[in-house]
């Protein structure tokens, strides 16, 4: 077996062979450019792969993996380009220029499609995602000021998203 270019697994283009994977690969991160403008392209077969993950160990097992925190802020970051914290930074997860944004996810499994925001927490924009039973992933980006009315328990405000409207 020979990793060499040839007519079988390659195209001649200006003086040399170009790999049918390389080609593939450049009509995918057009695909991806187009669907996430603003992302860092690198993290998006990280997201898919994850979801997809995600998806398939649900169908051969009917349990959730313990992910979909994750998957709503590797969405945020490629959506919208938010620059993630470290792991367990306090006050917000990320930051979208001069903004602090908390990113609360809605997981397939439950039961209403509300979150809870901590309003303690140090943000000016809160991401909700949503992860439905399809493992179709959709998300709306509000400004804390726009925040719906919604039940307060101390210092935690519940919001559903059929009362969010994104910004």
């Amino acid at each position: 077996m020979t990793d060499r270019l040839g007519p079988d697994n390659a195209i001649w283009d200006d003086g040399e062979w170009v790999s049918w994977d390389e080609i593939n690969q450049q009509i995918q991160y057009k695909e991806w450019r187009a669907r996430y403008p603003n992302a860092d392209l690198s993290l998006v077969p990280v997201f898919e792969s994850l979801i997809g993950t995600a998806e398939e160990y649900y169908h051969l097992t009917g349990r959730h993996l313990q992910v979909y925190g994750d998957i709503g802020e590797l969405y945020g970051a490629i959506t919208h380009g938010i620059k993630l914290h470290r792991n367990y930074a306090k006050g917000s997860d990320g930051r979208l220029g001069n903004d602090f944004v908390e990113i609360k996810t809605i997981t397939p499994f439950k039961n209403c499609d509300t979150v809870e925001i901590n309003l303690d927490r140090h943000f000016s924009k809160v991401l909700i995602v949503k992860i439905n039973a399809d493992f179709e992933v959709r998300g709306k980006l509000l400004d804390r000021k726009a925040l719906p009315q919604g039940k307060v328990r101390g210092n935690r405000l519940c919001i559903d998203w059929s009362l969010v409207e994104a910004k």
